[in-house]
């Protein structure tokens, strides 16, 4: 069934340099896709393109979501060089650990402009170049566990919320034009992510996950490839938890 599912399709994947954007890129070339990475730091871009091309047809693209400047300038690029756009994964974003009361107005900011201005920025340019004039395209949003809140970060909490109800509006909205907006909600995995947290904040913290251990980027990776492909075409305005059960019990951790 997976045997180059994606043959032919072009995607784009933000933050794709590290992490789960990194595995979401590599599963994507392994099953015939060409892709485009795309952040803010071109060293960590060439390293990752260098390391990606082993398994496919591979680019990156300096972009800072948060200005709708570069982000046109993307897709000017896209247009130029691939000339067509079939996925479009907005794994761009970042987040740190603080009480509510002690998150300051810039780190609020940061935080909300990543995580959700960002992501519309990217996704609406996606669509006017490509999705909607070429009636179709497939959209995966990569949040976070927000199931119960997101108590200890509250403004990525709030900004992922706003990206989960974009992902219905959106799948809606452009359902005319046969678009599928989805998105996926990872949980802990264990991923370059987690190096900005205190080692005393993840102390522990399989215990408070009912399958015992952290996910791994590839785990995030595979769903990513199932929604981008022919196989989920039905399937819009989901947003699925990869968390071994983590929403359902459990602190994530001792406030």
């Amino acid at each position: 069934m997976f045997d180059k599912v994606l043959s032919g399709k072009i995607a784009l994947v933000t933050g794709g340099g590290s992490g789960i954007g990194f595995a979401i890129a590599k599963q994507m070339l392994t099953q015939g896709a060409k892709v485009i990475i795309a952040s803010r730091k071109q060293e960590r871009l060439s390293a990752a393109a260098a390391k990606l091309s082993a398994y496919g047809e591979v680019r990156y693209h300096v972009c800072d979501t948060r200005e709708p400047e570069q982000v046109e300038r993307l897709m000017q690029s896209i247009s130029e060089t691939e000339k067509n756009l079939h996925i479009l994964v907005n794994n761009a974003g970042g987040q740190f650990p603080s009480p509510a009361e002690d998150i300051s107005i810039k780190g609020w900011n940061v935080v909300i402009n990543n995580n959700l201005n960002g992501t519309f920025y990217v996704t609406q340019t996606a669509a006017k170049h490509f999705f909607i004039p070429q009636r179709g395209g497939k959209v995966i949003n990569i949040i976070a566990n927000i199931y119960r809140g997101f108590p200890g970060m509250a403004h990525t909490g709030a900004a992922r919320a706003g990206v989960d109800n974009l992902t219905k509006s959106l799948a809606v909205e452009w359902s005319k034009y046969h678009i599928q907006v989805n998105a996926i909600a990872p949980g802990i995995i264990r991923s370059t992510g987690l190096e900005q947290y205190p080692p005393e904040l993840l102390r522990g913290i399989e215990e408070t996950i009912p399958a015992k251990r952290l996910g791994t980027p590839d785990e995030v990776a595979y769903l990513a490839l199932f929604l981008a492909s022919h196989l989920a075409d039905y399937i819009t305005g989901e947003t699925i938890y990869v968390d071994g059960g983590q929403r359902l019990w459990g602190d994530v951790w001792k406030m």
